[in-house]
């Protein structure tokens, strides 16, 4: 299918380097094992779009027997994103979601006034040895949707659009862009894609999108004439038009954007509003530890422990 008629291999930059507005460098956590690399929130950026929080889990190697044990933790005022490239999660959440997400899939929890949930490496995944690698990010919700009712939604790599010419292949993970649209329930205007591109193959930007972002995953592109490579994270000006070229071993990109929201959001721990007082409310329930009568649960068939509020 021939998604953007427009761009051909001729087709010559139109933009200079000042049209990238913010140029991030992820930071790098060890967490005992496997590192974190997290773009946002940065500095210099709070969010693209909606979203406010972007990590690049692994590379990383498990031998058989080991894995990840994320302990149940809450959430609100926002939703969460899993991608997997490579290994898998079960993931288990207490509005009573039971999921196996693998490579190519989304997960798609969205916690609003309150959710807690657990990830784990599968009991399958430590049988043997496994490879992990994947992006979590963070969707801020708009104003209007921060105490909605939480919700789980799970789609299989071959339920998200995929979008394929010249030396890229693109799969839809969330909303709107080149055409297609994700089915996944979105509450304010955004993208979010995993690009592959061959050597040399060109990237436009949709330009019907307020902000717009890349993050490289592997490999190096091009913008300007100058290069970049993995892992860095550049956020473009508004309205600009926007083309990336692959560098010679190609790349592996996350796209995302979307409306900005209507102010910045105040972020502690796991949790995301628009007000301080939202998120004491939400300190002293998940504190308080009751369970199912207030605004947090716990996962269903994953109670027996959990991870305390910080000090």
């Amino acid at each position: 299918m021939s998604w953007n008629p427009a761009i051909a291999p001729a087709c010559p930059e139109d933009i200079g380097l000042d049209a990238i507005d913010t140029l991030i460098i992820p930071r790098s956590r060890d967490l005992g094992g496997f590192e974190v690399r997290r773009a946002l929130p940065a500095p210099k950026r709070q969010m693209v779009g909606p979203f406010i929080f972007f990590d690049q889990v692994g590379p990383a190697e498990f031998l058989t027997g080991q894995g990840i044990d994320v302990r149940p933790h809450p959430h609100i005022g926002l939703g969460t994103v899993t991608y997997l490239y490579r290994g898998e999660f079960h993931h288990r959440d207490s509005t009573g979601a039971d999921q196996i997400i693998r490579p190519g899939e989304l997960n798609w929890m969205v916690a609003g006034r309150g959710v807690s949930h657990s990830e784990r490496t599968t009991a399958a995944g430590r049988n043997g040895p496994q490879s992990l690698l994947g992006i979590q990010t963070w969707v801020a919700l708009p104003d209007s949707h921060e105490d909605m009712t939480p919700m789980f939604e799970h789609y299989g790599k071959n339920t998200l659009p995929m979008v394929e010419d010249r030396g890229v292949k693109l799969r839809l993970i969330l909303g709107n862009a080149y055409g297609e649209a994700a089915p996944a329930t979105m509450f304010s205007d955004t993208f979010y894609a995993d690009v592959a591109l061959e050597a040399g193959a060109r990237l436009p930007l949709p330009d019907n999108h307020e902000d717009r972002g890349i993050y490289i995953v592997e490999g190096s592109i091009s913008i300007a004439g100058q290069d970049f490579e993995a892992p860095q994270m550049m956020v473009f000006r508004p309205c600009d038009r926007i083309t990336v070229t692959a560098g010679g071993q190609g790349a592996r990109l996350m796209a995302l954007g979307g409306a900005t929201l209507s102010g910045p959001r105040h972020i502690w721990w796991n949790f995301v509003a628009s007000s301080k007082e939202r998120i004491e409310e939400a300190k002293a329930e998940w504190r308080a530890q009751n369970w199912g009568k207030g605004r947090f649960d716990l996962p269903v068939d994953d109670r027996d422990e959990h991870i305390p509020l910080p000090d």
